[in-house]
Order: C-alpha cells, then sequence, then structure tokens
C-alpha cells in the first residue's frame, strides 16, 4: 500500500511512535528489573531489548527535536 501523506501526518506519525518507543522501554526496564533475582536470562532478554528501544527513542527524538539532545549523549555517535 503507498499511501501519500504530508508532512504533518509523517510528524504525527513519528511522535506516535516515539510514545510507544516509550512505553515499550519502560515496559521492558520494568520486567528486567522484576526477573533480575528470579530468572537471570530473562532479565537479560529484557535489558537487551530495553537497550534497543533506547536506541529507537534517541534517533525519533534527534529527528523531532533536532540537536536539543545533542548534550545529553555521554558518548559521541
Amino acid at each position: 500500500m503507498t499511501d501519500v501523506v504530508d508532512s504533518d501526518e509523517l510528524l504525527r506519525r513519528m511522535q506516535r511512535a516515539r510514545t510507544c518507543a516509550r512505553q515499550e522501554e519502560r515496559t521492558w526496564r520494568a520486567r528486567s528489573e522484576r526477573l533480575r533475582s528470579t530468572d537471570p536470562e530473562g532479565a537479560r532478554e529484557a535489558a537487551v531489548r530495553t537497550l534497543a528501544y533506547e536506541s529507537v527513542l534517541t534517533v525519533l527524538d534527534e529527528i523531532l527535536t533536532p540537536g536539543r539532545h545533542a548534550t545529553d549523549r555521554s558518548e559521541p555517535i
């Protein structure tokens, strides 16, 4: 399906994606913390997923608010 969308709709979609990624990152972080003592392998898997969502958030934040987060990084990309 090839829908043509305007820039406002593209911006709304990216903002929804950022909101979704933020929620998923929180969910996986909580799961990692919860499983840490009972299931180390599950906690490790959840921690990896948390990192993946953090990466997605970093990219979406830079797209939606360019330059605003550049000083927040501890390492250069």
